[in-house]
């Protein structure tokens, strides 16, 4: 079992800056690949941004070049954030950290913090 914490949401300003943080407690030498994604109101759920073992990188088009995400890996915890940069109303909507486990191929979600844009 893999338990997945966010925090770092909140109200930002359009052109504004924030960090999001996901904190993965349980059983993370099983953890394989980790992302962000997220879910605006009336949309469905979509990638933003990943990151796999190897340390390679993956950002959906419509944060590329805003957004960078990250892995940090300490002895009993993992630590996954995603700066966000030069944020725009269009980005406002629940983020929610994943992980995906070897070899088990297991699905762990958050619960999801918002992050509203705007003015």
């Amino acid at each position: 079992q893999v338990q997945l914490v966010e925090s770092g949401g909140g109200l930002v300003q359009p052109g504004g800056s924030l960090r999001l943080s996901c904190a993965a407690s349980g059983s993370i030498f099983s953890i394989n690949d980790m992302g962000w994604f997220r879910q605006a109101p009336g949309k469905q759920r979509e990638l933003v941004a990943a990151i796999i073992s190897g340390g390679s990188t993956n950002y959906a088009d419509f944060v590329k070049g805003r957004f960078t995400i990250s892995r940090h890996n300490a002895k009993n915890t993992v630590d996954l954030q995603l700066e966000m940069n030069s944020l725009k109303p269009e980005d406002t909507a629940v983020y929610y950290c994943h992980a995906k486990t070897y070899p088990s191929y297991m699905n762990y979600w958050g619960k999801g913090i918002l992050v509203t844009v705007s003015s």
